[in-house]
């Protein structure tokens, strides 16, 4: 390896902030810096995002983090990209433009679409070939909406005009100056076009949703040279030599490369992740079949709980309640009170996901007295998120038939000692929190050093600690019951 490589540049697209880090050769993070970009909200339970206002995003923060940390981007010895992972981009190949604005995951515009097909009897096939379940979380009535709600969308489509990306997909296509179209395995899982048995498009889902092959990009590995950046944005070209969905890059940067091994990311929603092997295994009890990564020809395969609450809810108390300054202070506020009061809130802002898949569920704060309080109240939305988590991971434990020993944590709300210290308690065996975050910067960064030879993966294992354990202590009596019948109220609500 050429001694002047001494870097290794991650990128984090995440669901409301572009982050990258810089690694060193010893596996610590040397620079990392992060921007917010701006979300809209055209109709209740729409969400959608500018592509370009991403691009420009991301690429300045990258120059920033190049500047600030005093190298040359020649040092870097590749760039590994980690993404939020259904949001849709449809753009113009000639023009580079998006014809539309990014649709979200969380938007839930086409739930009535996915609705139809279920009636009609697609669900069970949509599961045995992609492990997911029929929902407008995915990318496929995200594609189709657009398709029918933008001018000649559909004709253009087949016509090879128009492409389709997931996030990862559109900063490889601005990376790469236009020149490369790839989506990387797990990214392409979430779609609910791909056949996660053949490792191909599936023709039999894209005449269900009459999307035209023409638009999808093509299909490569997690750890691979995939492209390189055009040269006019950095004064050089960069290697360009891992892609994954944020979460499949956690799991792999908490090294849980075992089967049973568990991970849970705290961010806008909450997501856990159990390594299920070479094999995948298809969820009786409302979990998705994902793939975890593929490197070389060797492909692991995951269960996930997707839990849509999660610090979304915290900046739901800071903006629209006006409890909290900035969503940290939900610990503090939470500490004032010894107990929830009685207080159950029940974080379906945008539906439940795992492991009910309710999309006309609803949030709701219940059991309000003329005594509740806000610290009440931030107490249960804490309380909430980590009752979700437990419940996503009951049902991986019953689809596995392996007992959990212990969660690997990450993301910003997994900084919040007391909050993690209320998870244990309430899973009742130990959370483990490790030295270096975030873990899907981490673990897209070990993807690219090991496609580079800037790492073996020995060294990678010897680089990951554990920072902090947290064991089980007190539990509440009777809260995980009171949950359950939160849980029935709130279910199709908005149906």
């Amino acid at each position: 390896m050429n001694g002047q490589k001494k870097y290794i540049l991650s990128l984090d697209l995440g669901s409301s902030a572009a982050g990258a880090a810089l690694f060193s050769r010893q596996g610590q993070v040397v620079l990392q810096l992060q921007k917010e970009y701006e979300k809209y909200y055209p109709q209740p339970g729409w969400i959608e995002v500018d592509p370009n206002e991403i691009w420009f995003t991301m690429l300045s923060v990258i120059e920033e983090l190049i500047e600030d940390a005093g190298i040359d981007a020649g040092e870097i010895a590749g760039i590994g990209m980690a993404s939020q992972r259904e949001t849709t981009v449809l753009w113009d190949r000639v023009s580079g433009e998006p014809v539309y604005n990014a649709i979200a995951w969380q938007d839930r515009r086409t739930s009535k679409l996915c609705d139809a097909f279920r009636y009609q009897g697609f669900s069970g096939m949509i599961r045995q070939k992609t492990g997911l379940i029929l929902d407008a979380y995915f990318s496929a009535s995200k594609i189709a909406w657009i398709l029918d709600h933008v001018k000649d969308g559909r004709t253009q489509a087949e016509q090879g005009r128009l492409a389709f990306g997931t996030i990862d997909s559109w900063l490889l296509w601005k990376l790469s100056d236009g020149k490369t179209h790839l989506t990387d395995v797990t990214n392409a899982s979430r779609t609910m076009l791909f056949n996660i048995h053949t490792l191909t498009w599936d023709e039999e889902l894209l005449r269900l949703f009459n999307i035209p092959h023409q638009l999808l990009p093509g299909i490569c590995s997690n750890s691979e040279i995939i492209a390189h950046t055009a040269s006019s944005l950095f004064h050089t070209s960069i290697p360009i030599a891992a892609m994954a969905g944020d979460q499949q890059a956690a799991l792999f940067g908490q090294m849980c490369l075992e089967p049973g091994m568990v991970k849970n990311t705290y961010g806008s929603g909450c997501f856990a992740l159990m390594n299920i092997g070479s094999q995948p295994i298809i969820s009786e009890n409302h979990l998705l079949t994902t793939i975890a990564w593929r490197i070389g020809d060797n492909v692991t395969y995951a269960l996930e709980g997707s839990v849509f609450g999660g610090s979304s809810v915290f900046r739901w108390i800071r903006d629209g309640l006006g409890l909290i300054e900035s969503t940290a202070e939900i610990e503090a506020l939470a500490q004032t009170e010894p107990d929830n009061g009685g207080v159950l809130f029940v974080p379906a802002l945008s539906g439940l996901g795992a492991p009910y898949w309710d999309p006309y569920a609803r949030g709701m704060i219940i059991g309000i007295t003329r005594g509740t309080s806000s610290g009440h109240i931030a107490r249960a939305a804490l309380e909430g998120v980590a009752l979700g988590i437990a419940d996503a991971l009951e049902a991986m434990e019953k689809d596995s038939g392996r007992a959990i020993t212990e969660l690997r944590v990450d993301g910003t709300s997994a900084t919040y000692d007391f909050f993690m210290q209320m998870q244990t308690d309430i899973l009742r065996y130990p959370v483990m929190r490790p030295q270096v975050q975030p873990a899907a910067a981490t673990g897209v960064a070990y993807l690219a050093g090991l496609a580079t030879g800037f790492w073996t993966l020995q060294e990678i294992r010897e680089q990951y600690t554990i920072a902090r354990t947290f064991r089980p202590g007190n539990s509440v009596p009777g809260l995980r019951e009171k949950w359950q019948k939160a849980i029935a109220r709130v279910k199709n609500w908005d149906l």
